[in-house]
């Protein structure tokens, strides 16, 4: 079976109820599907009312009833009110048959979330979303909230991404939409979740997210993304230096007591200074290759000058989160670098390996979250590319 795409759309309710991670880790956890992209959109009139019309209009005749309601909701929720647009994350998928998975995991509006009783926890909706209808007329709904929206066949998939390859282009990939009472407080601050969270499938991703909605912070900007090796030497490029100070004395040291236990003699201190800087110098370039390797999945020395800027071989999550106290809330719940010496409850003592498998990467500094934000082009998105090449061949 070819491969086609979908979405999800996760309401601004649900985000702003801190419940995007619950959400995640169930799409990521229960699906042989890929997500190859996400971003955090303000949607403005012009988008809801086309989406609005494309739902109300779908070609799937079996749920119109599910269509008008859908319709009337990103009318009066999705849309901007009282001058402010208001968040929603878009989940973009990719593999065989994705509406249909994507539409099992979601769950139907109709008929599971009208009887209490046949609530099972199993869906996204049977957890998050809530439907209550007047006792005395059943198909007067008096609350309505999907928690997710998800198209349910392919061609209604494939009519919606259209809208949104034509609008995502002009958007910026950080959400400004808040006015805080005291602005010179807030804080932008960058969390990558790491290529060891996207070996599997795995609920992984969405939980660390769900612990990190704890600081009450905001997500502003996300995107999925694969770094080349340009990018990944840029970003590491000054831990390279404190590796050297750190581990080419403790190496070369190493190095000198191995040969004088081999060789039953003692090396002059100026043998122990040219093995510190020469295996001691290398064992810590090594290091940083290794580190440029995980995230990129290419070792630098062996990629052709050519490729350098090319996206790498494996793909992380990048998220902008915004609030006052950012960088220190952030830190706080992900922990310090070597997952042993981390604190219980923090994200890196849950789920991290050692210090370079540590799970997630945070800014240490406004500063370093500046640079870090420009290496990684926080303000550009695949999305739309990826759509716009999936359409064009579907077109052909």
């Amino acid at each position: 079976m070819e491969q086609t795409l979908s979405y999800v759309l996760v309401t601004p309710y649900t985000i702003a109820k801190s419940r995007t991670g619950g959400v995640v880790s169930r799409l990521l956890s229960r699906l042989d599907i890929e997500l190859v992209g996400a971003q955090m959109i303000a949607p403005d009139e012009n988008l809801i009312t086309e989406y609005a019309n494309l739902v109300r209009n779908q070609k799937d005749k079996d749920s119109q009833r599910a269509a008008e309601l859908l319709a009337q909701y990103v009318e009066q929720k999705l849309a901007p009110s009282l001058g402010r647009k208001h968040r929603s994350l878009f989940l973009l998928f990719r593999g065989e048959d994705p509406c249909r998975k994507l539409s099992e995991i979601c769950g139907a509006l109709y008929s599971e979330s009208q009887n209490i009783d046949n609530l099972t926890g199993e869906t996204i909706r049977d957890t998050y979303a809530d439907l209550i209808v007047d006792p005395e007329n059943p198909d007067d709904v008096t609350y309505f909230e999907p928690a997710v929206i998800t198209p349910r066949m392919q061609e209604t998939a494939d009519d919606h991404l259209a809208l949104f390859a034509k609008w995502l282009p002009e958007e910026q990939n950080i959400v400004q939409n808040m006015v805080y009472p005291h602005p010179q407080k807030i804080e932008r601050t960058l969390v990558i979740l790491k290529p060891d969270n996207w070996k599997y499938a795995s609920s992984k991703p969405g939980t660390i997210i769900d612990m990190f909605s704890r600081t009450g912070l905001r997500i502003v900007g996300i995107k999925i993304h694969r770094l080349s090796v340009a990018e990944a030497l840029e970003f590491y490029g000054p831990v390279k230096e404190v590796l050297k100070d750190k581990l080419a004395p403790v190496f070369g040291k190493k190095a000198k007591e191995l040969l004088e236990r081999e060789f039953k003699l003692n090396l002059s201190e100026t043998t122990a200074k040219m093995l510190t800087e020469s295996f001691g110098i290398e064992y810590a370039e090594d290091q940083f290759d290794q580190i440029v390797e995980f995230m990129s999945g290419i070792r630098p020395r062996q990629c052709p000058l050519e490729e350098m800027h090319q996206p790498g071989t494996v793909k992380c999550m990048i998220l902008v989160y915004e609030g006052e106290g950012a960088l220190k809330k952030i830190r706080d719940v992900l922990g310090p670098t070597d997952p042993l010496k981390a604190p219980g409850g923090t994200v890196r003592r849950e789920f991290g390996s050692n210090i370079m498998v540590n799970t997630a990467h945070a800014s240490d500094s406004m500063e370093a979250a500046q640079r870090e934000m420009s290496v990684v082009k926080i303000d550009k998105n695949s999305s739309a590319a990826i759509i716009q090449s999936y359409l064009s061949i579907i077109h052909r």
